[in-house]
């Protein structure tokens, strides 16, 4: 059977929802009914109620209703349920049945209509005779009614056309085609539901009612069925839990069935009918862990109920679509907004359903084995379950039915089934779960013959597999790939896949590599290769020919490979000796190959390409005449190549870009095997960190081997060209510490080392580049020292010419530096001559620097007014050494309100040895003044003493030209107690004095806080209160108290 006939039904899978039936409606030619009915149908949102709609005929007949039982005594059912019992109640057996009828109330021929009405009403009873579905009747009317109660003559007539068409009140509908057409329609639609949700709940009562009659010696089937039908019809009543409830009892009853070979697939059947159903109910109703909980279980119970062993794979099939069907469920439920994790996603259960379908391939393959000789189509699923509940001949069933599973598409089930769970664990960040199956897709791609699709799924894996190093997988990989691209001729493919097999990541076997191998040979001599083993008979014929078409093309005879993805074969790495070469030096570079095949490897041809094209040219080795070179397997050859750097790329890197390595000859197939930069493949990196460790763990070992070791090779892409070593001496001498402002002189000493004589020395002296930007504003050079640099100065003289040096001679400069700002900086020097020096006929330019470090250090002075004579007049100052004076100011009446006084400035001339006199204006900062009327201080001893009196005395001066008031006040201590005024106001003249005293008696001994005396001015209002008090003393040391000697101690001493 093909996995179709394995579908659930879509009356299974769709939602359950009341049928009503409709009829009166020509929705052809009447646009008043064809807008009704649009109104029905189109556009319905999710919050209307839950019902499907059908337009049926007057006349329709309706499915026949058979006798109602009495009695299941001698009743044996056939089977658990009827094929198209869900059918028929979704789409044929209405729960209720809608006639649309034009009446006005007050159309002048209301009694022939009436009666026209109840015959309709009459014929839609008679088809539906013995079924409990409901009738009713809507009147479309043109006019809107009245509210209940206002218009007689409607409700009058409304219960003489009731009496005529045996119609109860609710069951009579008005329908008026106005502007308001949709809100009556929903109207009508709940009215609808509520006639729906009645007939449904009558059939559930009637299917109970039969639970009485039945016996489960006889009727066990019935009662599978009847729990069934219960909880379907709950479900079309739209009561899920109740319908859950019931499905959960029919499925523990399904299990409860005595089976056999003849009722296995009938009951396996039911039971996964059952199981969606209570799956799907469980995630509607946002409890997962349920649904998959019941999925389990259902498996585990059904999954070894195989029945007779030449059905084994249509179980497999069942169990396959099962694990399918509960994946779609599972990821409609995502896409509603339920939250999967990575170990529990649908990928997961579509991957069970591909495992179970190839399970299922398998056996059919060892059916059709067996039974070879009949080529019968195999029929339906049903069909095979009444073939078996027929007692036919199992033997005779299998031979003329179930020959030719191998004829179906299978592949192409498996492969959905894949990619499904492919695209689940993509989603889910699941790499290695998605690479394990994108293999077996290629698989199955590679048995459906589709090569192509296989060979690029199988490709895109790989690449995963050499990243982590899973030589097995990869092996296994490569062999279905060299299968795949020897059936479709691939050339390029099959040689890539060649070399990879015959490299160190291979696992194969030494024959099979050598058989590898032979093939690789024939196709580089353009001959067709040996069929791969294993590759299907029916398909080598077709792949031969394929192979000589391609050997005919004259045109694809070259190939060129990129192997730095690929773990090939051969092996090369590159590195230059040494990070950097001086231009006067050549550049050794050196090629390492390895060949890891069986047998010995020949190749015509090895050119490196490096990123100035003009050394390629050098880096070219290639056999002389019919001789080839070759590469041992298992040993390491290196080539060796020299060339001379150009003087225009000295400070420039050389890299390389690349190799290329060629096998075969022009009269067979040239293949370029070509590595990017300096070599390597997808192993190398690994490889290399593996060494770079075991060469620390036993470096001694390593050290004593005579061959190289390939792993602990290290590659050196590239190498900097570097100017030739400058022979000549530059030296500075100068006297720290440099001034501000001063003319500071560093002198240059130039000395040629030289065997000849150097041309165009030139000289670059100032402020080294890449400091801070204002030290450049701030720091002037000049080669003349007998005036001082104005702003117009350079930080830096570029190339100063100094002439020629021959060899021995001395030059000697000085360079003169201003700094108008203190801090270091970092002078540079930089020397530059060519030489005619002759290294393989070319001229090199050498270029020389050195840098040093001028530290510069402010004088550090302090004063106040430049009218005084100072005290460091004449003062010569060494190094390290500091000089300060002080001056004292007083501070004139102010003449404004401006609180802020400038002190002035402070100029300063001076010089060093042998240079020129230079000032040096320091602006003084500026004071703020503040106006105080008073002017107190307290005379109180040094210290006091615990419990001994302490005076303290102070002294109010006024220094205003005003009588002022002050009140002063003094605030307890704990420290202290006092005598005196505690609070007092007085008058003090202007140029007088007034004292108070007071007398302290400390407490405590420390240091201990004096009573604070607060003092405040009520004529000077803006007189800050806590500028006078820091004229006065805040603490005091009291010490503690002695002890006092008597005579009889003093004696006794």
């Amino acid at each position: 059977m093909a996995g179709s006939q394995w579908e659930l039904p879509p009356e299974l899978c769709c939602r359950p929802m009341a049928f009503v039936a409709l009829t009166g409606l020509d929705v052809v030619y009447n646009a008043v009914h064809r807008a009704i009915w649009d109104a029905f149908c189109a556009n319905r949102r999710a919050d209307r109620v839950p019902i499907s709609f059908k337009v049926l005929p007057g006349d329709h007949e309706y499915p026949k209703c058979r006798t109602k039982r009495t009695s299941y005594e001698w009743y044996i059912p056939k089977g658990i349920l009827k094929t198209g019992w869900m059918n028929k109640h979704l789409n044929l057996v209405p729960a209720l049945v809608v006639l649309f009828y034009e009446l006005d109330w007050d159309d002048p021929q209301w009694k022939e209509k009436q009666s026209e009405c109840a015959t309709k009403v009459e014929i839609v009873r008679t088809s539906l005779q013995g079924r409990n579905t409901k009738v009713a009747v809507v009147l479309i009317q043109k006019k809107t009614p009245l509210p209940p109660g206002e218009d007689l003559v409607a409700s009058e007539r409304a219960a003489t056309l009731c009496n005529a068409c045996d119609l109860s009140g609710k069951s009579l509908f008005v329908l008026p085609h106005t502007d308001h057409l949709v809100g009556y329609i929903i109207r009508l639609e709940n009215a609808f539901y509520e006639h729906a949700q009645t007939y449904y709940y009558t059939e559930i009562r009637r299917v109970k009612s039969h639970k009485e009659f039945l016996n489960k010696t006889t009727h066990q089937l019935l009662f599978v069925r009847h729990q069934f039908k219960i909880a379907f019809f709950s479900e079309l009543k739209q009561d899920t839990q109740n319908a859950l409830k019931y499905y959960r009892t029919a499925y523990s009853l399904v299990h409860e069935l005595r089976a056999h070979e003849t009722n296995m697939l009938e009951i396996k059947t039911m039971a996964g009918f059952i199981n969606y159903k209570i799956c799907r109910l469980c995630f509607q109703h946002n409890t997962p862990l349920d649904a998959i909980a019941q999925f389990r279980k259902h498996i585990d119970l059904c999954k070894k109920k195989i029945g007779s062993a030449e059905l084994a794979f249509e179980h497999a099939a069942w169990m396959s679509k099962q694990f399918q069907s509960f994946g779609e469920l599972f990821d409609e439920a995502i896409k509603l907004g339920l939250t999967a994790i990575q170990t529990q996603n649908p990928g997961f259960y579509y991957q069970q359903a591909a495992c179970y379908s190839q399970d299922r391939k398998q056996l059919s393959q060892q059916l059709c084995q067996v039974i070879n000789t009949f080529n019968t189509k195999c029929s339906t699923v049903f069909r095979m379950i009444h073939l078996l509940l027929s007692n036919i001949d199992l033997t005779r069933i299998l031979k003329t039915e179930m020959c030719l599973c191998l004829s179906l598409p299978q592949q192409e089930l498996i492969i959905a089934l894949l990619s499904n769970a492919v695209a689940q664990f993509k989603k889910y960040k699941c790499p290695r779960m998605k690479s394990h199956l994108m293999v077996q897709m290629g698989e199955e791609y590679y048995y459906a013959k589709d090569y192509t699709k296989a060979l690029k799924l199988l490709d895109y894996v790989m690449c995963d597999y050499r990243t982590e190093r899973w030589w097995g997988l990869l092996t296994a990989i490569l062999t279905t790939a060299l299968r795949c691209a020897y059936l479709m001729a691939s050339v390029k493919d099959y040689i890539i896949y060649c070399m990879e097999l015959l490299g160190r990541a291979s696992t194969l076997k030494e024959e099979h590599k050598l058989r590898i191998e032979n093939n690789l040979i024939q196709v580089l001599m353009n001959e067709v290769p040996d069929a791969e083993p294993e590759c299907d008979a029916s398909s080598d014929g077709a792949a031969r020919s394929l192979w000589n078409d391609r050997m005919a093309l004259a045109a694809s005879n070259e190939l060129t490979i990129e192997v730095q993805d690929y773990i090939p074969f051969i092996q090369c790495k590159a590195k230059f000796q040494c990070p950097s070469f001086h231009v006067d030096q050549p550049i050794q570079l050196q090629v390492f190959l390895r060949a890891d095949c069986p047998h010995p490897v020949s190749f015509n041809k090895l050119a490196v390409s490096l990123s100035n094209q003009e050394y390629n040219q050098w880096c070219v080795v290639e056999s002389a005449g019919q001789e080839c070179m070759s590469l041992l397997p298992g040993k390491t050859k290196c080539h060796n190549f020299s060339f001379v750097a150009k003087t225009e790329d000295v400070g420039k890197k050389i890299e390389l870009t690349g190799m290329e390595l060629m096998l075969g000859s022009d009269s067979g197939r040239c293949v370029f095997l070509s590595w990017r930069g300096a070599g390597g493949d997808a192993a190398s990196t690994h490889e290399a960190l593996q060494a770079s460790r075991s060469s620390r763990r036993w470096g001694r070992e390593v050290e004593a081997r005579q061959e190289l070791d390939w792993d602990s090779l290290t590659m050196q892409h590239s190498t900097m060209i570097i100017s030739r070593v400058p022979k000549i001496s530059v030296q500075l001498s100068h006297r720290p510490p440099a001034l501000n402002n001063e003319m500071y002189c560093i002198n240059l000493t130039v000395q040629s080392q030289e065997g000849v004589v150097a041309k165009g020395v030139k000289l670059t002296a100032g402020l080294k580049p890449g400091q801070d930007a204002n030290l450049g504003q701030t720091t002037h050079v000049s080669l003349d020292g007998s005036k001082v640099c104005d702003d117009t100065a350079p930080a830096l003289l570029p190339d100063v010419p100094l002439g020629d040096l021959k060899p021995g001679e001395k030059l000697e400069r000085c360079v003169y530096v201003n700094c108008v700002s203190t801090g270091s900086r970092v002078f540079l020097f930089h020397v530059a001559y060519s030489i005619d020096t002759t290294v393989e006929g070319r001229q090199i330019v050498c270029k020389c620097h050195k840098v040093e470090k001028v530290i510069i250090i402010l004088l550090t002075v302090s004063t106040n007014t430049p009218q005084l004579q100072s005290q460091l007049q004449e003062v010569v100052l060494q190094t390290d050494e500091c000089a300060s004076e002080c001056f004292c100011l007083r501070c004139p009446a102010l003449a404004n309100s401006n609180n802020t006084v400038a002190t002035g400035q402070y100029l300063i001339s001076w010089r060093s040895a042998n240079s020129p006199l230079i000032q040096t204006v320091v602006t003084l900062p500026h004071v703020i003044l503040e106006s105080v009327p008073l002017y107190i201080h307290a005379e109180l001893p040094s210290y006091g003493r615990v419990r001994e009196s302490l005076s303290v005395r102070y002294h109010i001066e006024n220094r205003t030209s005003l009588v002022q008031e002050v009140e002063m006040a003094v605030e307890p201590s704990d420290a202290f107690m006092f005598s005196g005024l505690k609070q007092v106001r007085l008058r003090i003249l202007p140029g007088s004095e007034q004292q108070m005293l007071y007398n302290y008696y400390p407490l405590m001994a420390g240091y201990q806080t004096l009573p604070q005396l607060n003092i405040s001015l009520p004529r000077c209002l803006t007189t800050n209160t806590h500028t006078l008090r820091r004229f006065l003393p805040q603490r005091i040391f009291v010490k503690p108290q002695g002890r006092q000697l008597d005579e009889a101690s003093i004696a006794a001493a």
